[in-house]
């Protein structure tokens, strides 16, 4: 039975302790970071985006203590880093009726929206509605939801998705495990979505048509895929790096500048640098 109202990664949710401060990190390696939101009450929490196509990085703060944000304060007690990544949902009330129909009991739907000031200064809101696979079910450690975007207009703004680094979409989202293979068949049974095997022996999981996919891997294929890249402050088990197709390399080399390591047709950023997420641009297909 295939989980009909979800289409593939829509964003990585990225949680940061400082939130000012994480901006500055991203931006200056050359990415176009959104003024910051403010969520509903309920959810307790603020962002900044940056905007790809068709999905989107959301650096994630916690603004003050609600039970929605519990399980993101936990995380933040541990480190920083990808901590959720969310799906596109076509209907997030009809989703989360599917999963229980699974015998899982959804988180949600839930109801939230921030103000956004619109390029020509008009005020308006991004309005959303999510469901949450129960907090248990966190394939790689990395926790699952699935997104509808009420008003796409407010979010996907052409402004915010000129990026001097050249970064155009996700292509890949990387977790970490001592054991992917069971990882990636936890993630498969959530979502019907089928594995494949890589040559290196990380396991793949493709969300959707032209979305980026997930790909499990150890912490020591990590290093192997990505030599000379410090990873040792990312997690065993868990959220570990985002690959971005980027438009020019020359541009992404500019942009990172000293932060960034080219190695063949890729450059990298280590997770110091963007906190606790490997970035790993590369050309765009």
């Amino acid at each position: 039975m295939t989980v009909k109202n979800i289409i593939g990664i829509d964003h990585a949710v990225v949680m940061v302790r400082e939130l000012a401060k994480a901006a500055e990190n991203w931006r200056r390696l050359g990415f176009t970071i959104s003024p910051r939101g403010t969520h509903s009450a309920h959810m307790g929490t603020g962002n900044v985006t940056i905007m790809l196509d068709p999905d989107y990085i959301e650096l994630l703060g916690v603004l003050h203590a609600t039970e929605l944000n519990t399980p993101a304060r936990a995380f933040l007690e541990r480190r920083e880093g990808i901590e959720r990544i969310a799906f596109t949902a076509v209907d997030a009330a009809q989703g989360a009726e599917e999963i229980r129909a699974r015998g899982l009991v959804p988180i949600g739907p839930t109801e939230f929206e921030r103000p956004v000031t619109m390029p020509d200064g008009r005020l308006a809101a991004a309005r959303f509605r999510t469901f949450q696979w129960p907090v248990q079910e966190a394939p790689g450690g990395t926790r699952i939801f699935a997104c509808q975007h009420k008003t796409r207009e407010t979010v996907w703004i052409a402004e915010l998705m000129r990026h001097a680094n050249g970064a155009r979409r996700l292509k890949q989202v990387l977790i970490t495990s001592p054991e992917p293979e069971k990882e990636a068949a936890h993630l498969s049974r959530l979502t019907d979505l089928a594995a494949r095997r890589e040559a290196d022996g990380a396991i793949a999981v493709p969300s959707g048509v032209d979305r980026a996919e997930f790909v499990f891997l150890t912490k020591q294929q990590l290093g192997r895929r990505y030599t000379d890249v410090a990873l040792d402050d990312l997690a065993e088990r868990g959220g570990a790096g985002l690959v971005i197709a980027s438009s020019t390399l020359a541009a992404t080399t500019e942009a990172v500048g000293a932060l960034g390591l080219r190695r063949d047709d890729r450059i990298c950023v280590p997770p110091a640098a963007a906190n606790g997420t490997l970035l790993v641009f590369e050309d765009i297909d």
